[in-house]
């Protein structure tokens, strides 16, 4: 089964929690290369009412891109919670592209290194 897939026969109704890790490999199967590294942690909490279910969920941890600046990897804190209310047409829960969105929409528009963090060595060709 894949990450973020819930069986709902196996969920059974009332509350359950999942948590799951999410690594590089998360991105590179939706063919995004910009995240070079991830270590987030995600946790569900699912109500399965039946013909609907709710979900709670909380994304914590960080991802490594590229400095827009000097290109060197750049760490970045990722913090992010949503809820949603699904009805569901078949018996698997699939939140991947939600988990996916909210990471992304997370992240800053300029990604750079705080001020002279940056490799120097790239930033002096750019003053020239």
């Amino acid at each position: 089964m894949q990450p973020f897939v819930v069986n709902l026969n196996v969920l059974g109704s009332g509350v359950s929690e999942k948590n799951w890790q999410i690594g590089p490999e998360f991105f590179e199967s939706f063919g995004n290369y910009e995240i070079l590294d991830a270590e987030l942690e995600v946790y569900a909490e699912m109500n399965n009412h039946g013909l609907t279910v709710d979900v709670y969920c909380e994304i914590d941890g960080s991802v490594t891109v590229a400095c827009d600046r000097c290109l060197d990897r750049l760490k970045i804190a990722i913090e992010s919670t949503f809820e949603e209310s699904y009805t569901p047409d078949t018996d698997e829960l699939d939140i991947s592209q939600e988990v996916y969105d909210y990471v992304l929409t997370s992240l800053p528009l300029q990604r750079v290194h705080p001020e002279g963090e940056c490799n120097e060595e790239t930033t002096r060709f750019i003053s020239k």
